[in-house]
């Protein structure tokens, strides 16, 4: 039953319409702190999402425009303990060594490890958000606001 439901919402955009049809309407705005996807998702990943949705949906029942942006946090230290590890990196010093272009590229290129894990386990328990136009932390678009 939830193949047949989640195939109906895709193909009807379902999500889609509960924001466009509610254009001109009030907009009820929520932030989620993006994940990381260098991170497996967890189920509590999934309990925490399901709450998030619940507000959002609460909130689109009660007339309101709810637009909801995935994000990507793409920055920070568990990008960085994540690298040192795949890297063998044991002090911050060793980085300078390594080059710290190279060391960039390699956590640009780490965060997207487990993206489609994380886009799978969002499609699949049903959490509305707009994934084709997410916002990634380390883009300069985002670091500029």
């Amino acid at each position: 039953m939830e193949q047949v439901l989640l195939k109906f919402w895709e193909e009807n955009r379902i999500f889609e319409k509960s924001v466009s049809l509610r254009a001109g309407k009030p907009q009820f705005t929520f932030f989620e702190g993006p994940p990381t996807a260098n991170g497996r998702p967890g189920i509590h990943h999934v309990m925490a999402r399901t709450l998030k949705d619940l507000i959002c949906r609460y909130k689109t029942m009660q007339g309101f425009r709810v637009p909801r942006k995935a994000g990507w946090d793409t920055h920070g230290l568990p990008v960085e303990i994540e690298v040192e590890k795949m890297l063998g990196i044991k002090h911050k010093d060793e980085i300078v060594g390594y080059g710290v272009a190279r060391f960039n590229e390699e956590c640009r290129k780490s965060v997207w490890k487990y993206k489609t894990e994380w886009e799978e386990m969002t499609r699949l328990m049903g959490y509305w958000v707009d994934l084709a136009h997410p916002y990634v932390t380390f883009e300069n678009n985002y670091i500029g606001r």
